[in-house]
């Protein structure tokens, strides 16, 4: 993909039926204000993105340890979405994904997504690699690398956002 593809992705617009209501869900199970918190709490400057995100660049707390990462429909990033855009032009999709996670769990994926982390690092020893979360999101498109005998559903076409079962339509 040309890199100024990549960048006009993250202008706003691209709502669809079904962007319109995760957005609005997200609202209203309040993980989108959590979110906008969030980010403002670390320091991040939060622009209206693609598909009814909000991106929060320069968030400055140093954790969670990520190149991004989703609360509601905020995806965070202690850099500048430009560069992640252009280094790895699947993450936004992935997190889009991760705000559907959150749409269909509401503040409870907070605590749940902690536990599938643990979960995944007693059974992998990799935080992402049994992480239901993770692998739902396509572990490839957020940047890591499967293990052997690790199956990424959203590299092959099969992704399918928590609670949903169905393969999406576009990204997370």
């Amino acid at each position: 993909m040309h890199p100024s593809r990549r960048l006009a992705s993250l202008q706003p617009g691209g709502h669809t039926p079904a962007t319109r209501l995760r957005t609005a869900v997200n609202w209203l199970n309040l993980s989108t204000p959590f979110g906008l918190g969030v980010a403002a709490l670390g320091g991040a400057r939060t622009v209206r993105g693609p598909r009814g995100l909000w991106l929060a660049e320069g968030y400055r707390p140093g954790f969670p340890r990520a190149g991004a990462f989703t609360v509601g429909s905020v995806v965070l990033t202690p850099g500048r979405f430009a560069d992640l855009a252009r280094s790895r032009p699947d993450l936004l999709a992935h997190e889009e994904r991760h705000s559907r996670q959150w749409c269909a769990l509401g503040l409870p994926f907070l605590p749940a997504y902690v536990a599938a982390t643990a979960w995944s690092w007693l059974r992998t020893g990799h935080l992402a690699y049994a992480n239901v979360f993770e692998v739902r999101a396509g572990l490839v498109s957020g940047g890591y690398r499967p293990g052997p005998g690790v199956s990424d559903p959203a590299a092959d076409g099969r992704s399918a956002p928590a609670g949903g079962g169905r393969a999406p339509g576009a990204a997370a």
